[in-house]
């Protein structure tokens, strides 16, 4: 028989062990709760890692994409460089009518991209502009020496041409061609002169002070169709231009006529006049009936006139080149009178103006160096000769009585009416002597007998 204390003893030792199996229980439990919540903490960590990842990649593949598309454009810019905008240099280093094309993706290019691409056609432009100036100064250089050999030649051939008429009696179909050959050794001069004159070189010829009107004619004489040129002067045939600028102011004055009757039919005339103005210049006014010029074309011949053409190149003149106004810019610069075409003539055409200021005028001695017959006159108005009137003398102390004025019905004053008034000074009206028959008469014989003289010359050679 067994004592009670033995199932207690058994029952407590099983409570005890179950006790324990349940704090490890416990104890375990817990550990696993940590450990789970460890092993989410740890997936959490490597999802967020794995999203990190994933926008790093996406954000590396866009800034691939990003460098891939700028260099693509950048390419591109570079090929349209090379293909378009680099080509447009030259020509609009020629003329502002054709620009330099902007970048190809103008919007979408970065400042520093831009700022290179145009430092690319910044250094192009110069180093172009350097080498065309380089060109067209040996070009200047060879054609400004073959056009001063070129012009000794044609000064030589002139005085030969000038020393034959003087001394050639021979027919007068022979006499017209040796004037015909010296006018074209004209024309060609003035195209030689012309050419020097662009290329740098001075007019080629020295003067002597000459009358104004004397230039003016001989400038119409190197051109073919001067016969269309009218010269009317009104200033004094004694107003000159100094020898330094007479040859100057003639080959602008030929180059403007020239142009003149260029642009104009060969029906129409081209008025040419001479007038002094009051601050003591003398204008020069060119008038022709052609067309006119358009406001493009105005504006760069007033450019090629004034005193800045020194940078003017030879390539800019056209092909061929027309080098009539750059002649006359250089002269401008270095002579110092001013050319201006911008007006409009009076018959819709071109009115151009040379105006010499006082500096570059002189007063010559009519008596000592008479005019040229072929000048134009001055068109002034001929002053009537003044002779003094028998004018009945007064004493000091005499004074004409004076009648007094009627009075009228009423009372009042009546004026009278005055005769017609005396000249001032007591001069009166000039008289005319009537012409002398017999001094006509002679006078017309002896012309007479000389153009006979003269013709029966002339037939007696023709015959020979």
């Amino acid at each position: 028989m067994t004592s009670p204390s033995e199932p207690a003893l058994a029952l407590g030792a099983v409570t005890v062990v179950m006790a324990a199996v349940a704090l490890l229980l416990a104890l375990s439990r817990r550990k696993q709760t940590r450990r789970c919540r460890e092993m989410d903490a740890a997936l959490k960590t490597a999802e967020s890692r794995t999203r990190e990842a994933e926008s790093r990649t996406r954000f590396a593949d866009s800034r691939t994409r990003e460098a891939e598309a700028r260099e693509k454009r950048f390419r591109d810019e570079v090929s349209h460089l090379v293909s378009t905008r680099l080509p447009a240099v030259p020509l609009h280093l020629i003329s502002s009518h054709h620009p330099v094309p902007g970048l190809l993706h103008g919007g979408e290019a970065g400042p520093e991209d831009a700022e290179l691409f145009d430092s690319v056609i910044t250094r192009v432009s110069e180093m172009v502009l350097k080498e065309r100036r380089r060109v067209d100064a040996a070009a200047r250089a060879a054609l400004r020496g073959a056009s001063q050999d070129s012009q000794a030649l044609s000064y030589r051939l002139q005085s030969e041409l000038d020393a034959l008429q003087r001394e050639f009696t021979g027919s007068r179909h022979l006499t017209h061609r040796m004037l015909a050959a010296d006018h074209l050794n004209e024309q060609n001069l003035r195209l030689i002169q012309r050419t020097a004159i662009v290329c740098g070189a001075w007019p080629g010829h020295v003067r002597k002070d000459t009358y104004v009107a004397e230039i003016v004619t001989g400038a119409s004489s190197r051109l073919r169709g001067f016969d269309r040129i009218k010269i009317n002067s009104r200033i004094a045939t004694n107003v000159g231009i100094v020898g330094r600028a007479a040859e100057p102011v003639a080959v602008a004055c030929a180059e403007l006529m020239a142009n003149a009757l260029e642009h104009s039919r060969d029906d129409l005339a081209v008025d040419v006049g001479l007038i002094q103005s009051g601050n003591g210049n003398v204008c020069i006014t060119v008038d022709d009936a052609g067309k006119g010029m358009t406001a493009e074309a105005a504006s760069r011949g007033a450019r090629l006139v004034s005193a800045d053409t020194q940078d003017i190149m030879l390539t800019e003149l056209g092909d061929p080149p027309s080098q009539g106004f750059a002649a006359i810019g250089r002269l401008v610069a270095d002579y110092g009178f001013h050319v201006s075409i911008d007006h409009s003539s009076p018959y819709g055409g071109v009115r151009a103006v040379v105006t010499i200021p006082p500096n570059l005028l002189a007063s010559i001695d009519e008596e000592a160096e008479p005019p040229s017959a072929m000048s134009p006159q001055a068109a002034v108005a001929p002053k009537a000769e003044r002779r003094p009137s028998a004018v009945p003398e007064t004493t000091a102390g005499e004074e004409k009585p004076r009648t007094p004025a009627p009075d009228s019905a009423d009372g009042l004053p009546q004026r009278r009416r005055r005769g017609p008034a005396a000249p001032a000074g007591g001069v009166a009206a000039p008289t005319y002597r009537a012409p002398d028959p017999e001094r006509s008469l002679k006078a017309w014989s002896e012309f007479q007998d000389g153009l006979d003289s003269g013709r029966t010359g002339t037939d007696l050679e023709e015959t020979q």
